[in-house]
């Protein structure tokens, strides 16, 4: 690629970021719950609609999910972003003390806001340029409601959105710069509904028969279980409802939430189906009787080390980001609230040390990370779970991250939170955007890279066709269960 298509490319999203940083903190103060996020997603789309692109709402029965679409022809570059936020992580920004802006109220704990905004700046200067070049292809941007515990994109792809699309591109704001490539878990959510016979805790037990007795012997079987299931998978429970307040009943409801994880989604249904004897066998032996409501799943992620490594190498031309003295002062405060252990494991885990642009050690004395990650060249294995992975099943599939946090941070916490509307959080969001608009423009020019993408996708699905994980009956909502 041309160091004037690359200078063009990033001169146009330095020129968008102080309207972009706007629009994000506007999305951080509105932190919408997944399926509500109405006015995120509107602000996303009419930005879209000002920069010409044609947007339809609506996408796959949700109400806040919309494609918006600009040139013309092959190929189909999609960006993918999201806008969800997080139940009870409110938090006021900019500071580094836990103190939330209202008790119990929302937050982007996981930094949505960001990624949301920098896959539109990286949509907008890539159609921007195809356009001013006179360059087909086809530049869409996908607004994808319920990441966090809705599966929104699953919902996208069962519905055909991502049919004709050559290649899908996002990211992710962290606590490092760079591609790492992995290999995220399928997974399954259930509840667990017991209907037992109310009584009297001590004049009439006899009479009861207990829902929460069930929930309990449900969850010392499954904590069983977990010495017989493979290594890689993980389960996960929250009791959802206990029944009640009166110690002195015998609980006639109660309800647990179950998350199941593995490697792929055979493996994933395989042990459902095995956690659904042991709830079957908590109601047998409490005489009570289990309904089981499918809550919502996510299949694993097929990383494209071909999409990766073009990423990597356009990361490597942008260079490091820059960050000022308030940038790196504030994240050391930020920082000032982990323990040395959680840092330790943040450079571990991210492998922050091996750095293309240093040589000097990454140990945690400098709290953001100045330089870019190495690309290995093959994938880690991840616990969490994405529904990038349900695009990734359809189509290559690629992302990268960018340091929007302090070294130490964790998703789903306070200080993510706090730093969401940081001046090192927009520097961390644009230089994002860059990454993905260049890999964007490679594709474009590149058939013989795109080619390679598909046969490596073509490779890890085997050609076998995608299936939902989600019953086709089963729709979006706000909430389950």
């Amino acid at each position: 690629m041309s160091k004037e298509a690359v200078d063009a490319i990033v001169s146009a999203i330095e020129r968008m970021r102080p309207a972009c940083a706007v629009l994000s903190d506007r999305i951080w103060d509105l932190a919408e719950l997944k399926f509500e996020e109405k006015n995120s997603s509107g602000l996303l789309a009419k930005a879209l609609e000002d920069e010409g692109f044609s947007v339809r709402r609506g996408v796959a029965d949700m109400e806040t999910a919309f494609i918006a679409e600009a040139g013309a022809g092959k190929p189909v570059i999609a960006f993918l972003g999201e806008f969800d936020a997080l139940a009870g992580m409110s938090q006021i920004a900019g500071i580094a003390e836990q103190r939330s802006l209202a008790a119990g109220a929302t937050g982007h704990g996981c930094g949505h806001n960001l990624l949301g905004v920098g896959s539109l700046m990286a949509a907008v200067a890539l159609a921007n340029h195809l356009k001013d070049n006179g360059i087909p292809g086809t530049v869409r941007y996908y607004g994808c409601p319920g990441e966090e515990g809705g599966s929104g994109k699953a919902f996208m792809v069962r519905a055909g959105a991502f049919d004709d699309v050559d290649t899908a591109l996002t990211w992710h704001p962290a606590p490092f710069n760079g591609v790492r490539s992995t290999n995220n878990l399928a997974v399954l959510e259930y509840y667990y509904r017991f209907k037992g016979v109310a009584a009297h805790a001590s004049n009439a037990a006899h009479l009861g028969r207990s829902a929460l007795d069930a929930v309990e012997l449900m969850n010392v079987g499954v904590n069983f279980l977990r010495e017989h299931m493979q290594q890689d998978c993980r389960v996960h429970y929250a009791i959802t409802d206990a029944g009640g307040r009166a110690a002195n009943v015998v609980q006639a409801r109660a309800e647990v939430l179950y998350l199941i994880r593995a490697p792929d989604m055979p493996q994933a249904l395989s042990l459902a189906a095995r956690v659904e004897k042991v709830a079957r066998g908590a109601a047998m032996m409490t005489e009570t009787d289990v309904e089981i409501i499918f809550d919502t799943a996510s299949t694993n992620l097929l990383p494209n080390i071909t999409l990766e490594t073009a990423m990597h190498e356009n990361m490597m031309a942008l260079g490091p980001i820059v960050f000022d003295e308030a940038d790196i002062a504030f994240a050391r405060r930020i920082q000032k609230t982990f323990t040395d252990e959680a840092i330790a494991s943040s450079i571990r885990l991210y492998q922050i040390g091996r750095d293309v642009f240093s040589a000097a050690k990454i140990d945690g004395a400098m709290p953001l990370h100045l330089g870019l990650r190495h690309f290995e060249g093959y994938p880690h294995f991840r616990a969490g779970s994405t529904d990038v992975g349900d695009v990734s099943w359809v189509t290559p599939t690629a992302q990268c991250w960018a340091p929007a946090w302090a070294i130490g941070t964790n998703p789903h916490t306070w200080q993510v939170v706090a730093q969401g509307k940081a001046p090192a959080a927009h520097k961390a969001m644009a230089h994002a955007a860059k990454a993905l608009a260049l890999t964007g423009l490679s594709l474009v020019k590149s058939p013989e890279l795109m080619k390679a993408a598909k046969a490596e996708w073509m490779e890890k699905t085997g050609g076998k066709p995608y299936i939902c994980p989600i019953p086709t009956d089963v729709m979006p909502g706000a909430m389950s269960g």
